[in-house]
């Protein structure tokens, strides 16, 4: 049986605003050498699911697959380094995008190309854009049921087993395999490699593919873009109220608040 899991690599949702670097002419959003890439936090615990089902099942083959722009190696390896079987990257600058549709097509084209898979396991959505589309396209591509937002996955026979968490409880949900599966946080964190384990993934290379070798080179323009990007500008103002004595101080606190617009003056 082989699972492949949907990783992204994204910036470090703990990176300080102050460190981000924004290209207004490309509209990109970058982070200096001081803060490294991360892999997708969602994507970490749908791997944790892979070698979860692994140890239920006994024999499974994960691949982690990627599709973006350039990489960070060692990064990206952190999916060898706790068990991942192989690591498949396909890069090329147009996947470096907002938009959900590219991603998704080229991760289909990915796996189709691969031989396919039993199982696709993705997290819930990306830490950058939060657009939580990406799963959704690539189920719809692959002509595979999606299960979403399980917090456990397991397998038996020809179906695949999800339960979610709900407001007022729990809800399972099985599907024929092939199928699609999207991980949130309540299946737990993603387990720390062995030092060997880091030594032999770090001697491994990742298999690289082009979006030419998946018949994806002639792309149109986007459906939608990005125009504009701004990093919020926050700030507080602190006004002294100053008087003779209490009254004083509460009439003009009365006077300052009308004029700030926080209150509004009583119809009477």
């Amino acid at each position: 049986m082989r699972t492949i899991v949907c990783v992204k690599q994204v910036l470090d949702p703990l990176t300080p605003a102050t460190s981000l670097e924004l290209d207004r002419d490309a509209v990109k959003i970058g982070s200096g050498a001081g803060s490294p890439p991360v892999i997708n936090g969602f994507d970490e615990q749908a791997l944790e699911a892979a070698l979860l089902l692994r140890e239920s099942l006994g024999e499974l083959e994960i691949v982690a697959l990627s599709a973006g722009d350039r990489f960070n190696q060692q990064v990206m390896k952190r999916a060898l380094e706790v068990g991942a079987d192989e690591l498949v990257l396909v890069q090329d600058p147009s996947l470096d995008t907002w938009d959900p549709r590219p991603a998704a097509d080229a991760l289909a084209a990915a796996i189709r190309h691969l031989g396919g898979a039993d199982l696709v396991l993705c997290g819930r959505q990306a830490s950058d854009w939060d657009n939580a589309l990406v799963p959704f396209l690539l189920a719809e591509a692959l002509g595979l049921p999606c299960l979403t937002l399980a917090r456990r996955v397991a397998v038996a026979g020809d179906e695949v087993e999800v339960e979610r968490v709900l407001a007022d409880g729990t809800q399972i949900m099985r599907a024929s395999l092939p199928a699609l599966v999207t991980v949130t946080s309540e299946l737990g964190p993603l387990r720390f490699p062995t030092v060997p384990a880091r030594l032999a993934a770090a001697r491994r290379q990742p298999r690289l593919l082009g979006l030419a070798e998946l018949d994806l080179a002639e792309r149109g323009a986007p459906p939608l873009e990005v125009r504009a990007l701004a990093v919020p500008v926050t700030g507080r103002a602190c006004t002294f109220v100053e008087a003779a004595d209490g009254a004083a101080a509460g009439a003009r606190l009365a006077e300052v608040l009308l004029e700030a617009g926080a209150v509004r003056a009583g119809a009477g």
